[in-house]
């Protein structure tokens, strides 16, 4: 929903609709959040700060795999499951490529068919603004929204690949990994980075013919993950097999969500994740906030842009370059 281009933006108004659930209130903020206007930008964390008391009640599950592992259709069906139980569901979409191709969330849309129609779901993409630390900032704002807003699950769908694996998981509960049977040496497809962040393994398209293939693969996974450190001491990463396309085994999906929260909660280690995450997401915001700084700074942009003509001729170190540029902002 576009944001008026010179009327104040009334935070008392946005912030009681968003709170009653108006889903047009809810894209209205998550918009002033991308904004890359000042103002905008000021509005926005005074949004959030007034709305925080509200936050923090959802179920947060981070979903990743590789393209055309279903990821999408996967949503759809454990996002139509939660709803016909009476839950809220948002998902945000981070794809670290929408800063150039400006994102796939209309390709997401139309294999979330259902829940796209749902008056219960509200699906938004995060664009990246050029940097992962931007996904992980205006993401992890629009989640807060989402709670604020009355969703008490939210998905956030990763694309899969390199550091939004690791940035997704810092600010979700339960990091989800998708895996596609048959797909060669289950164990030569397994990145160990990614294995270790995961709380659970899913082996997708267990359906027909794939089922003995789904069911090796999950054996293959199983044997790897014991020779692996588990994220944490209190829970051992389970793998399953389901079919997003016939929803066998999305139940079980739910079900081992909720129980890695309840042995979560049991050993304290939720509260202790929670605030980990809060204190990461400050220092990712105060990065940001410096780079904005650089760049908002005329002069400061002149004397970078020679600082960085040295650095690509090789008169000086990069090293020594980063040292110049951090005392310019002294």
């Amino acid at each position: 929903m576009p944001l008026p281009k010179n009327a104040p933006l009334d935070i008392k108004t946005i912030a009681k609709e968003l709170r009653s659930g108006h889903r047009a209130a809810l894209a209205r903020a998550i918009t002033l959040i991308e904004s890359r206007r000042s103002d905008h930008q000021a509005t926005a964390r005074d949004l959030v700060q007034a709305l925080l008391r509200e936050t923090g009640k959802a179920i947060r599950v981070g979903i990743t795999g590789s393209p055309g592992v279903g990821k999408s259709t996967t949503i759809d069906a454990l996002g139509m499951y939660l709803i016909e139980r009476g839950h809220k569901v948002a998902v945000l979409a981070v794809d670290p490529s929408s800063a150039r191709t400006g994102g796939s969330i209309l390709g997401d849309k139309t294999r979330m068919a259902r829940l796209a129609a749902s008056d219960h779901a509200f699906i938004r993409p995060s664009p990246t603004s050029g940097t992962l630390g931007g996904v992980a900032a205006k993401t992890r704002e629009a989640m807060l929204l989402c709670e604020a807003a009355g969703f008490d699950v939210v998905l956030v769908e990763t694309v899969g690949i390199g550091q939004s694996e690791t940035a997704v998981c810092d600010m979700t509960d339960f990091f989800l990994a998708l895996m596609l049977p048959g797909a060669g040496d289950e164990l030569q497809g397994i990145k160990k980075g990614l294995v270790e962040l995961a709380d659970m393994i899913a082996i997708n398209k267990a359906d027909g013919d794939n089922i003995r293939r789904a069911n090796l693969a999950a054996g293959e996974y199983r044997s790897a993950l014991h020779i692996l450190t588990p994220r944490s001491e209190h829970w051992q990463p389970p793998v399953v097999t389901y079919s997003a396309l016939t929803g066998a085994g999305i139940e079980t999906l739910w079900q081992k969500t909720l129980d890695h929260r309840t042995a979560m909660n049991a050993s304290g280690e939720f509260t202790t994740r929670r605030q980990a995450q809060q204190v990461k997401w400050m220092w990712s915001m105060l990065e940001q906030l410096t780079m904005a700084r650089l760049r908002a700074d005329a002069s400061v942009r002149a004397k970078v842009k020679r600082i960085e003509a040295e650095v690509a001729a090789g008169r000086i170190s990069p090293a020594l370059a980063a040292e110049q540029i951090a005392e310019m902002l002294r």
